[in-house]
């Protein structure tokens, strides 16, 4: 399954940070903003963390939720909500299925190394579960406000 702009979102159930076993598919007639990133507490992926908790209740008023998707495991995701105060679910994906999914699973490069992980991607989701919008290799600075903006002009 190819994912892009127009396609449906592939569906996928993850336990979440909210106890609960959650499927994309669950949020049907909301937007979602789906934010895959690759390791909580680091430094980047606190930043994207804490610019979507900022702007929680603008997406909360556009009608949309937002769910960041992790290799981490709950334990860890339950440490990174309490320490930032994060409003929204985050999902283990452990067995990155759900990357897998999405083709965010890549190689990467770092000090000369090379690992699978995940590539810094979101995607917002219609109401009716199809892919309206894909940011890929994002960049944390100001990524937020672009995928609201994008929201607000075209899912509102």
């Amino acid at each position: 399954m190819t994912v892009e702009t127009g396609t449906k979102a592939p569906d996928f159930k993850l336990p979440a940070s909210n106890g609960e076993n959650v499927q994309l598919s669950d949020f049907k007639g909301k937007n979602v903003v789906l934010y895959f990133y690759p390791k909580d507490m680091t430094p980047g992926c606190t930043t994207q963390a804490c610019d979507f908790r900022d702007m929680h209740g603008d997406f909360e008023e556009q009608n949309t939720v937002i769910i960041g998707v992790s290799p981490d495991p709950l334990a860890r995701h339950d440490k990174f909500i309490e320490k930032y105060g994060l409003p929204f679910l985050l999902v283990a994906d452990e067995d990155h299925k759900a990357a897998e999914l999405y083709d965010v699973w890549k190689l990467k490069k770092n000090f000369g190394k090379e690992y699978m992980g995940i590539e810094r991607s979101t995607f917002i989701i219609d109401k009716e579960g199809v892919i309206q919008k894909e940011y890929r290799k994002v960049r944390v600075k100001d990524h937020v406000q672009d995928a609201l903006a994008f929201i607000k002009e075209n899912l509102s």
